[in-house]
């Protein structure tokens, strides 16, 4: 069991807002928590506008990424887009191709490869552009440290317009135009985006500056959601404009390659965040991550239905790969976990470099502490890192960085490379810091609930109301709730191959709910309980052309 936290709202405005939207007080603490706090907030909340998003032309050195392009167009140059192989930088490869194919410039594009080349920009993908003759790129995704390398085609002959949104380190590259937000002196009021965001920004700035209806540059708002989404960026201000535009272009005129990849879910229902986030995503990470992220971008460029749909196959067999691979990793590395360590730090010569991080993130709903997972490869050793909440992963790692040939990252997730004769001085000395900054506390998994409701209360009013808080993601999760001594009709149902999930039917005044627990099942310890108390988010579930309302438990006891 995890600890539930609730903090209150301010309970005056509270009831003022309930009055002014007329509204349950319920649905107005909702809202004040996720900061609309009176009716022209809850105006832009609840009704998106395209409106509400800011002037491209206030980011530092748009205008001369602007001008440099219609430099290449008019001169017929050969342009290569350069992105990350996660999904932020194929959407952005893939997004970015399309537009400046459109506009009969020259282009082509280039992914680099996860495990010859690593992330950013590289001296091979600098060699492909000299190769190809290529007289500009545009660096999406990356780029803002690739000090090197950038000097590299510079002194090369090549132009770069870098897209980037990861924090910047003490020197910029020798880029012609760099378009970061988060860069010192910008003056752009949004400093979220996710890569493909500062990408889209360009092409919106191009519409504007050479008079082409906007409406065309909006064509490409369903990469940007899912981009946006999958990034894990805050859903706050444009990224939630954009991400509910680019929602309803995926369920209405979607690009073919997310077409492809939405019938592979086989979802007869409206596309959500969540199907994006734990369904699309995870099919085009896959690629970079067992493949090459070619392979993605190939896809969501595709102009023939029958090319996409054999690449989206690819993609899904990949994503099936990714988890098998997955869930060996974790099994195994479950059994190497000293329990008495202040951190999890584990590794093996067998272990697949893609697909570590996301079995460091899994380890840590099982273990809740700082996870790193290495990857052995000769005598390096390639480790993703994770955090907990309020602790600075970064941080440790950076007062070990005499330890390693290279590291980066941020607070909550990071890499780092190491020789294997220094794995184990690293590992001492992490668990020594660590344990040494959290002293006599503890790190305890906490799930944020918004209040304890009575779910007597709900009915389908209640929750068409908070489906409108959608599109979820982080500054606006989807409402979770906590209940107590709730009565069970039937002992618990155990679900799936390895009985993994659990499902309870509760009783209510108004009739029974169904309550659904995936993977939770090894939280039972009384399998012939007649009450429950559950934390949980309210949804719907689609069963024999029948909707009803379901919960999708996050904890019970």
């Amino acid at each position: 069991m995890k600890t539930w936290s609730i903090v209150r709202q301010d309970q005056d405005l509270v009831t003022k807002l309930s009055h002014d939207l007329s509204v349950s007080n319920a649905i107005a603490e909702l809202l004040v928590k996720r900061g609309v706090k009176d009716y022209n907030s809850a105006k832009v909340f609840f009704r998106p506008n395209l409106k509400h998003t800011h002037n491209p032309f206030l980011m530092k050195n748009m205008d001369i990424a602007v001008k440099r392009i219609n430099y290449a167009k008019k001169h017929k140059e050969s342009v290569l887009v350069y992105g990350d192989y996660d999904v932020d930088g194929t959407t952005s490869v893939a997004m970015m191709f399309l537009f400046l194919s459109s506009q009969n410039i020259n282009c082509t594009y280039y992914c680099p490869d996860r495990y010859s080349e690593g992330y950013g920009i590289s001296k091979t993908g600098v060699d492909f552009a000299l190769n190809n003759n290529i007289d500009l790129i545009i660096a999406l995704d990356c780029g803002i440290r690739d000090i090197d390398n950038i000097d590299y085609a510079r002194k090369n002959g090549i132009d770069i317009i870098v897209c980037d949104h990861h924090n910047a380190g003490a020197h910029l590259p020798n880029a012609n135009a760099i378009l970061n937000p988060k860069q010192e002196d910008c003056n752009y009021p949004f400093k979220d985006l996710c890569g493909c965001g500062v990408g889209f920004k360009l092409i919106e700035a191009y519409h504007i500056e050479n008079n082409i209806r906007i409406g065309d540059a909006y064509s490409y708002l369903d990469f940007l959601a899912v981009a946006t989404l999958a990034d894990i960026v805050p859903l706050v201000d444009e990224n939630r404009v954009y991400t509910f535009y680019g929602l309803k272009k995926i369920n209405s005129n979607p690009n073919i390659g997310f077409s492809a990849l939405i019938n592979n879910m086989n979802s007869k229902k409206e596309i959500s965040s969540s199907d994006i986030l734990f369904g699309i995503a995870p099919m085009i990470n896959a690629a970079g991550r067992i493949s090459h992220a070619n392979n993605a971008v190939k896809l969501l460029i595709s102009k023939q239905k029958d090319m996409a749909d054999k690449l989206s196959e690819k993609l899904f067999k990949f994503n099936q790969e990714r988890k098998e691979i997955q869930q060996n990793i974790f099994d195994e590395a479950m059994k190497m976990i000293k329990h008495t360590d202040s951190a999890t730090i584990v590794s093996s010569n067998s272990w697949h470099k893609g697909v570590v991080g996301i079995v460091a993130s899994k380890l840590i709903e099982k273990h809740y502490k700082p996870t790193i997972v290495f990857s052995e490869n000769n005598d390096v050793m390639t480790g993703s890192a994770r955090s907990v909440k309020d602790f600075n992963i970064y941080q440790v790692i950076e007062s070990c960085q005499d330890l390693c040939e290279k590291f980066g990252g941020h607070k909550y997730a990071a890499g780092l490379t190491l020789r294997k004769e220094n794995f184990e001085e690293f590992k001492n000395r992490f668990n020594l810091l660590v344990k040494n900054k959290m002293k006599t506390k503890e790190f305890t998994s906490a799930i944020s609930v918004d209040f304890d409701f009575d779910l007597n209360n709900l009915n389908n009013k209640f929750f068409r109301i908070v489906k409108q808080f959608s599109p979820f993601g982080p500054g606006n999760q989807n409402p979770v709730f906590c209940s107590y001594n709730l009565r069970l009709k039937t002992p618990p149902l155990l679900l799936g191959e390895n009985k993994q999930h659990v499902k309870f039917i509760i009783e209510l005044d108004a009739g029974d709910i169904q309550a659904i627990g995936f993977n939770l099942s090894h939280l039972l310890k009384d399998t012939d309980k007649r009450s429950i108390n559950i934390c949980y988010n309210i949804t719907e579930n689609f069963w024999n052309n029948r909707t009803s309302l379901q919960l999708i438990l996050k904890d019970f006891y």
